[in-house]
């Protein structure tokens, strides 16, 4: 198989391949290395790649083919990680000159799942710093630009992994969501990426401060390649007390067996307060209609709830800029302008303005589940507008 052709196969074949000796390790892993190469200086996915690691690991993975030894679900498979996850022995810098020369001496527990399953790290993906907005560059490693139009954004703050998914530099790639930060750049850059439930997959260590809101997911190219990777995430741990026991059946089993006829799905285009773009709307009324000819019964629905982004935003800053003060004063020379102006939005927020956004967060949570006691799936689009060029960082617009 050609080079390029591996590296867009599926995870899920590569990992097929691999067991049946038709593709090796090794191979599958220069393919990517040698695509990293040469795209990565352009595109900007990686901000870290390991290739010596990775040839190691990989070479390791295919020796253990022929002996015979129990395979994991993704053995021999290339993964990305993001820099905002610690990686033993990998610089991971959560984007920040405070984090520049960070080398963790600990796997997080998705790394390590990830390990287990015979994964093949490649390297940490480009993130803003402490992934504080939705497109991507920082001041350690500059700008990740979105594969199909250079000159646009591949979103963030996962836009290093969306990038790198998309522009064939690894099939599977770990992002994390507070905010759109995994459904931003999968939107952006035409993948797949799932916000799994709060205490899914198990986040440590917490650096942004926003565990309640943030929760690592799979970025990937099929929607069998996110639920063969979330498999393999998902699970308590005790590191994370949020985290919650994984589900009886597997991901991958649900989605090979699953019919959706008769499913009551709720359409609703802006939720009840969103300016969506004209060709996004055009385009989410045309996938729409994938379900009504699955045999669902599709229904529109105006509004869902109330603009939320005011409340969230407050939360946002509540608890990120919380997290930022320790040691700030001496630290926030090295920080962007824009992070040192969350820490002081957040000095100047009160304990009762970020209660009030709790409460605002509580009946969001309230309408949708009232709304999901009468349907099955709530369908919208997943981001208003098309990416945005490069330069444009507006996240009232994302």
């Amino acid at each position: 198989m050609a080079d390029a052709d591996l590296c867009f196969t599926p995870a899920t074949e590569l990992a097929r391949r691999i067991r049946l000796r038709d593709l090796s390790p090794v191979e599958v892993t220069r393919a990517v290395l040698d695509r990293i190469d040469r795209i990565n200086p352009t595109v900007g996915a990686y901000c870290t790649v390991t290739a010596d690691l990775a040839l190691e690991a990989a070479r390791t993975a295919e020796a253990a083919v022929p002996r015979g030894e129990p395979l994991g679900p993704l053995h021999g498979v290339p993964v990305s990680i993001k820099d905002m996850v610690a990686t033993k022995g990998i610089r991971t810098t959560w984007g920040s000159r405070v984090f520049e020369r960070h080398v963790p001496a600990f796997d997080a527990p998705v790394v390590e799942r990830l390990k287990r399953a015979g994964a093949i790290v490649l390297g940490k993906t480009n993130t803003p710093e402490f992934g504080h907005r939705g497109v991507t560059h920082n001041q350690v490693f500059g700008l990740t630009r979105n594969p199909w139009r250079l000159d646009h954004s591949p979103g963030g703050s996962s836009g290093g992994a969306g990038a790198a998914v998309a522009a064939g530099l690894g099939p599977l790639a770990v992002g994390t969501d507070g905010g759109g930060s995994i459904r931003i750049p999968a939107s952006f850059c035409g993948i797949y990426g799932l916000k799994p439930s709060l205490g899914r997959v198990p986040i440590h260590p917490v650096v942004s401060g926003l565990e309640f809101l943030s929760h690592a997911g799979p970025m990937t190219r099929t929607v069998a390649d996110a639920a063969l990777m979330l498999d393999v995430m998902a699970g308590p741990d005790d590191r994370d007390i949020s985290t919650i026991p994984a589900p009886a059946d597997s991901f991958a089993a649900a989605l090979r067996s699953l019919d959706v006829r008769g499913l009551r799905v709720a359409w609703s285009p802006t939720l009840g307060y969103a300016a969506v773009d004209r060709e996004v709307a055009t385009a989410c009324a045309h996938a729409v209609h994938v379900f009504e000819r699955l045999g669902c019964v599709v229904e529109p629905v105006e509004t869902v709830c109330d603009d939320p982004v005011a409340a969230w935003y407050l939360l946002f800053i509540g608890i990120f800029g919380a997290a930022r003060r320790k040691d700030f004063a001496q630290v926030r020379q090295l920080m962007e302008p824009s992070v040192v102006a969350m820490v002081e939005q957040c000095d100047a927020t009160s304990a009762s303005d970020f209660l009030v956004a709790a409460n605002e967060r509580r009946r969001l949570l309230q309408r949708v589940g009232e709304l999901l006691a009468r349907y099955d799936l709530l369908v919208t689009p997943t981001m208003a507008v098309p990416p945005l060029p490069i330069g444009q960082d507006d996240q009232r617009v994302i």
